[in-house]
């Protein structure tokens, strides 16, 4: 199967980049959050993303004007997977939601069509079985930010076509991005190890052991991670991360997983990460500082 056109479901961070490398890839793709301000931020930070593509000589205005061409904000679900091939979900990690989009992508997308989840640690399987198509149904977990992350991890469950496997393999290398192959345990591969790492360097933090900004280096410098895992908790988000580290506890039952009372205390207080301007760091200002 061919892919011409893409609906991401979902204008967060993740969704807007997502979107953003399918209408790269030369894909008609449109764009749909059922919040509307949340849909305008996403159609917002991709032009912004280009735009500074132009400033620093990396994209031309013709590349940009292509770009912009391909994608579109659809109004409503029905007029974003309106004759697409493929449709990335790519909203909140809460089986319940997920579930519910699955369901009604089932009704209103075309009978053909590959539907793949963003999760970074749900069970494709629970998402996929709660349609009637579990063979159409993938998990394809990228990287934030999307648009520069290489990664592509693909996943598969017990009930999903080898075609369906194959297709988001081709997709992955269309959009430039290398992919991996792994089975739908907890956390895949990915989420299980990066998150462990994070709440670990959070604990160091809470206990005093050095700065945030000296842990990071000491992972970059000293592992050659391209970033600390302070700063990538920021990244992704501490609400994204603290679901994960709670889902992966409840599926091991094992509560070495749970997130650090520091994690949980930051998030109680709303502070996310770079999105909320304040987490780990200090992002008021666009810029990573020591809080």
């Amino acid at each position: 199967m061919v892919i011409r056109a893409v609906a991401v479901i979902g204008a967060g961070t993740m969704g807007a980049g997502i979107a953003q490398v399918c209408a790269q890839a030369g894909w008609d793709t449109r764009l749909f959050d059922s919040f509307s301000e949340s849909l305008e931020r996403g159609m917002a930070s991709i032009e912004e993303f280009w735009n500074k593509g132009i400033e620093l000589g990396k994209t031309s205005s013709d590349q940009k004007s292509e770009w912009m061409t391909s994608l579109v904000a659809a109004s409503n679900i029905s007029d974003a997977v309106d004759g697409v091939d493929l449709v990335v979900e790519a909203v909140p990690e809460k089986m319940d939601l997920k579930q519910k989009i699955f369901r009604e992508l089932e009704e209103v997308a075309p009978s053909h069509a590959i539907l793949a989840t963003n999760t970074s640690g749900l069970q494709i399987s629970m998402i996929a079985h709660s349609t009637g198509c579990p063979e159409r149904v993938i998990g394809m977990h990228f990287f934030n930010p999307v648009p520069v992350m290489p990664l592509l991890e693909i996943v598969e469950h017990e009930g999903v076509a080898p075609e369906t496997i194959e297709i988001a393999r081709l997709v992955a290398e269309a959009m430039g991005k290398t992919s991996i192959l792994v089975r739908d345990v907890p956390g895949f591969a990915t989420s299980r190890l990066g998150v462990v790492l994070g709440n670990e360097a959070i604990r160091m933090l809470a206990e005093g052991v050095a700065s945030a900004s000296d842990i990071d280096t000491a992972m970059r410098l000293g592992y050659r991670h391209p970033m600390g895992p302070l700063e990538l908790s920021d990244l992704v988000g501490l609400d994204v991360r603290m679901d994960i580290l709670n889902s992966l506890a409840d599926a091991f039952e094992d509560d070495s997983y749970r997130p650090h009372p520091m994690l949980e205390e930051l998030v109680a207080k709303g502070f996310l990460g770079k999105k909320t301007g304040q987490g780990i760091y200090d992002w008021s200002d666009g810029e990573r500082k020591e809080r």
